[in-house]
């Protein structure tokens, strides 16, 4: 199976923390081992997103590169595809199956501020969830899920320490220590 990774680009830590980190939780939730954060080193971010993963389980990974480009070209270098999420790409649905059919590794490239032409140029695919402005938080989750084919919905995240149990009313959560578990 491909490996899925994320590359948020332009992060300001005193504009974009919350977004940012919406845009960790998407890619992990979704299938992603791994999100790089690019711009403005956010040491509370990574920690933070770390806690997640060490509360809700996984292996996901969070790192800083202060040089995306270099990530590209080492991603493309190792042989891997590198898809770019923008609103001037084209349509998702027009090219899904195409993205699909290779089963190179993949690094999902999603803006923050403007985003160099570099990027455009330096990408396999430039992909667009609509031709419209809006999150990228949104269209991170939206691509996933179309790449995933929903498996997304399947995942086992190993040692958790909470789980949720889904139910039709109130919360039902799953706390585990090391000596038992208890709702």
């Amino acid at each position: 199976m491909m490996n899925i990774n994320v590359l948020r680009l332009s992060h300001r830590v005193k504009r974009d923390a919350r977004i940012t980190t919406h845009v960790c939780l998407t890619s992990r939730a979704f299938g992603a081992s791994k999100i790089y954060l690019s711009g403005e080193r956010d040491e509370k971010l990574i920690k933070n997103v770390q806690k997640v993963v060490k509360n809700w389980g996984g292996s996901f990974k969070v790192e800083y590169k202060k040089n995306y480009m270099n990530l590209i070209e080492e991603w493309k270098n190792n042989g891997g595809d590198v898809i770019h999420l923008t609103m001037y790409g084209s349509q998702v649905q027009n090219i899904i199956e195409d993205i699909k059919k290779s089963s190179k590794d993949k690094l999902i490239v999603v803006g923050g501020s403007r985003v160099p032409t570099k990027i455009y140029n330096n990408s396999d695919w430039n992909v667009s969830i609509t031709n419209q402005p809006h999150s990228e938080v949104s269209s991170l989750a939206i691509f996933q899920h179309m790449l995933m084919d929903g498996r997304e919905f399947n995942l086992k995240f190993d040692n958790a320490i909470f789980e949720v149990i889904p139910v039709s009313e109130g919360k039902k959560v799953i706390i585990k220590d090391e000596n038992k578990d208890y709702i």
